[in-house]
């Protein structure tokens, strides 16, 4: 029986994308349910568009997620000065699969205008090149690339494990793609196809884009007398306001959702989702469960929304799982300064259940390290006059002004609060709105008795006489 090899082979031209993260994750998911083997290469030949620090970039978010590879990671830069490339481009050639191309490499202006003007050139000149001329260039010194050469009147087709359905082209509608440049460097193409039978790629799971490139490779594979791996392509993420998710339409890197305060976790078990779906309405899966259940479900067909208010829904979940302990750890670059451990500490059983993100901390928590800017606006509550309002400011700041420091507990607090209620006709909700904005400059806080308690008496004090201040 083969074993399962999957693959996962980014090429390190920035910040790993999420829906880049997806397709490590399935790939990573199919090969260990199957007691397989997941591999990690770095397709790093397109010199042009290298990014520094981004392939350490990427073995950092695999590692933050948990994706460890079993073999990697291989380099195909490094790979180059072996020959191996040269090897399978020159058989092609040999072969009558693959042609000389000594046309000089096209700019990027160039590429753009032919683009504009919608000129599709799928055959190169250098094709109808005799023997004879060929030679003279190579006598001459010219430096040539190798095209794949494509058949007339031929059809290639494969079944799509993941859209489960048999995909074909006509051969005239196949572009006869560069396969390696003149510095021996190989493309995409060729680079991809090499590496996957070199390091018997049993399955190849990627991202919808790449199906236009497929029938190329199934020409290679034929060509190169490699045996075919199961190809399967993933959905396409789309973004809520319509299209592919993409940089131009917000966060779309893992760096980015990170620095943002999503958790690991919450990020994994929400990209999980798009594009799977277990059997049953199961939400929440680790790692070890994904694997578990991952052939038990089923490989979507239609195009998930990334749905950013259930990622907040997953992160919410996840940072509500967290000891107090680890979520002091986690909120550590989050924290505002002039917060010490000891306040730190004391915020942490307030703000749990509020927190949708770790970056949400400094809002929820400010008003404890610096005085409020308060719209006296606020203060006042609906159906209640701005004299009404300072009266009752006063009776708060008399009532809490004979509780002792050893005394000023949330328990004793709220006591005093909800007499106040009582002895003044004053609703619940109405006067410890006007406390809230007096104390926090905010509608919304943590609770409001226990923030009152971290706070302090003599700056709660403090914070209502301005308020009442601010009404003269």
């Amino acid at each position: 029986m083969v074993q399962v090899r999957t693959r996962f082979a980014p090429s390190p031209t920035g910040f790993l994308h999420i829906g880049g993260l997806r397709t490590a994750l399935y790939s990573y998911a199919f090969a260990k349910s199957q007691k397989g083997k997941f591999i990690l290469r770095i397709e790093d030949t397109d010199l042009r568009r290298f990014v520094p620090g981004a392939t350490q970039g990427i073995y950092k978010m695999l590692e933050i997620f948990g994706l460890n590879w079993d073999e990697g990671p291989y380099i195909q830069s490094e790979r180059v000065a072996s020959g191996i490339y040269k090897k399978y481009a020159e058989k092609l050639v040999k072969d009558g699969h693959g042609y000389y191309c000594f046309c000089p490499p096209e700019s990027k202006q160039e590429i753009e205008q032919r683009h504009q003007k919608k000129e599709i050139r799928l055959r190169d000149k250098c094709r109808n090149l005799t023997t004879k001329e060929v030679e003279a260039k190579l006598n001459a010194g010219k430096k040539p690339a190798i095209r794949l050469r494509v058949p007339d009147n031929e059809e290639v087709s494969f079944f799509d494990f993941v859209l489960k359905k048999e995909i074909s082209w006509k051969t005239e509608n196949i572009d006869e793609v560069m396969l390696l440049k003149s510095d021996e460097f190989p493309t995409y193409h060729l680079g991809v196809v090499v590496d996957d039978a070199v390091m018997k790629i049993s399955h190849i799971i990627r991202g919808r884009d790449w199906l236009p490139s497929t029938p190329v490779h199934l020409l290679l594979f034929k060509y190169l007398n490699f045996p075919l791996p199961e190809i399967g392509h993933l959905t396409d993420i789309l973004d809520p306001a319509g299209g592919k998710l993409s940089k131009r339409k917000g966060s779309v890197s893992c760096e980015e959702f990170l620095a943002e305060g999503y958790l690991p976790e919450a990020i994994l078990n929400f990209i999980m989702l798009l594009g799977w779906a277990p059997k049953d309405n199961r939400e929440i899966f680790s790692l070890a469960d994904f694997v578990k259940e991952f052939p038990k479900g089923n490989l979507q067909t239609a195009n998930p929304v990334f749905n950013r208010k259930k990622l907040d829904w997953f992160n919410g979940y996840y940072i509500r799982q967290k000891s107090p302990k680890q979520l002091v750890q986690l909120i550590k670059a989050f924290t505002p300064k002039g917060m010490d451990a000891t306040l730190i500490n004391q915020t942490i059983p307030l703000i749990k259940d509020r927190l949708v993100k770790l970056s949400d901390y400094p809002e929820l928590v400010d008003f404890l390290i610096k005085e409020p800017k308060m719209d006296e606006k606020l203060l006042i509550q609906k159906g209640k006059t701005e004299k009404e309002t300072k009266e009752i400011l006063s009776v708060v700041n008399r009532q809490l002004s004979v509780i002792s420091k050893k005394d000023w507990k949330h328990q004793k607090l709220e006591e005093i609060g909800r007499k106040l209620v009582e002895e003044t006709g004053w609703s619940a909700g109405d006067l410890f709105m006007t406390i809230r904005v007096a104390i926090t400059g905010k509608t919304a806080t943590p609770p409001l008795f226990e923030s009152m308690e971290v706070l302090g008496k003599e700056k709660t004090l403090k914070r209502l006489k301005l308020a009442t201040k601010k009404l003269s």
